[in-house]
């Protein structure tokens, strides 16, 4: 790594106060930034109770705003907090980006980013972007309407014009952002994950337990992941394999809608609905279950898959536009991509990886190990080191 870089993180989201991919991304960044000797802060908005310690050691946590509701009812993004979020940077960085190297930042909420791309000049610091998504014009529509998704659109092109060294975590945003024109080199970071143990020899993981008649989901109950979708699957995948259950992990909008169709189908003693737990119930879940049922219609990476494959447990995904969570499935080796959310598509795919048995855990296992190293979080940091380090 580059020596003693001060490195200022950006996104108004911070593990565990909330939970989600790119939350684990940049605590797991921070972290392990500080490890290799670097000095590191994160601004965010405040999401733990005023005074008490927002719990990252080592890491100096700047709340640039207050606790705000993130989310409306239906488990969209509200526009207020990103406003007063992109506010808070550009204050911070007006006062403080001198004392940066590199400010790096996620791309969405966009404000954040065009506060700091408007100061990098000035604050002499190097910028860094990771696009997790980039949206179509067509869904910026269906998501926020005609009028809003012209908005939300221009704004997010006039973010990819910032001169910028941007990562991506997927082939499919990486060529969207390509064709936005970003002003800047794209890179692909496949590796988020942070293995429990290192394995004392490279390459070697764990055999596959045992699989349970489980399937699990592991994520927030938000539309875009069609969390309701597992349950007339499981359903239907019932009528030929009655022995399956599921356990559905997290919490949002649409939890309350899973419960209900548990309840119309007849499931509730076929069915787990916990809630939030911590990650070490989750993990051990994927570890012994048959398979993981992610029925995303959108997903900037997919890191639950890298999980489960882990642990030589396979994986069912959908096939959509938006879904980047494809490129992490090798169909038939560590799991199966559904051509759609439906009942008889997921069953399906759900019923081809009981069919599959050890045979496919062992595959499943055989994918993470070789590709183990691509897809770790040490990999990722290594281009990212080479980024803040490079000052063209």
């Amino acid at each position: 790594m580059v020596k003693s870089v001060r490195v200022c993180l950006v996104y108004d989201c911070l593990f565990p106060h909330t939970v989600g991919g790119a939350e684990r991304w940049y605590r797991n960044l921070a972290e392990r930034l500080v490890a290799d000797g670097h000095q590191v802060s994160y601004l965010t908005l405040r999401q733990w109770p005023r005074g008490a310690d927002p719990g990252v050691a080592g890491v100096r946590v700047v709340a640039v705003g207050p606790r705000l509701s993130l989310y409306t009812a239906s488990g969209r993004r509200r526009v207020g907090p990103p406003l007063v979020f992109g506010l808070g940077v550009f204050a911070h960085l007006a006062r403080r980006g001198g004392d940066y190297d590199v400010v790096h930042t996620a791309s969405f909420p966009y404000f954040g980013l065009l506060a700091a791309g408007s100061l990098r000049r000035v604050r002499r610091y190097r910028l860094v972007v990771d696009w997790l998504e980039l949206w179509t014009r067509d869904y910026w529509r269906a998501y926020l309407g005609r009028v809003g998704g012209w908005l939300g659109w221009r704004v997010q092109r006039a973010c990819a014009r910032i001169p910028q060294r941007a990562f991506c975590f997927s082939r499919l945003h990486a060529a969207r952002l390509t064709r936005e024109g970003v002003r800047g080199d794209v890179i692909v970071l496949r590796g988020l994950y942070v293995p429990n143990a290192a394995p004392q020899v490279e390459g070697y993981v764990d055999p596959p337990r045992a699989a349970e008649p489980v399937v699990v989901f592991a994520g927030r109950h938000i539309p875009e992941k069609r969390v309701p979708a597992i349950v007339p699957a499981l359903a239907l995948a019932r009528e030929t394999a009655p022995e399956l259950r599921a356990e559905i992990y997290g919490d949002g909008p649409e939890r309350n809608r899973v419960i209900e169709l548990a309840r119309a189908f007849g499931l509730e003693s076929a069915l787990e609905i916990p809630g939030f737990v911590e990650h070490g119930r989750v993990d051990a879940a994927m570890r012994r279950a048959l398979c993981l049922v992610l029925p995303s219609r959108r997903e900037g990476y997919g890191l639950v898959v890298v999980e489960a494959s882990a642990g030589g447990t396979p994986s069912v995904v959908v096939a959509d536009p938006d879904n980047a969570a494809t490129e992490l499935i090798e169909e038939g080796v560590n799991g199966f991509v559904a051509p759609s959310a439906s009942a008889a598509d997921l069953a399906a795919a759900i019923l081809r990886v009981r069919d599959g048995g050890d045979a496919l855990r062992a595959s499943t296992a055989a994918w993470y190990a070789e590709n183990a190293r691509s897809l770790s979080l040490a990999d990722s940091l290594e281009h990212v080191a080479v980024a803040y380090g490079d000052r063209t």
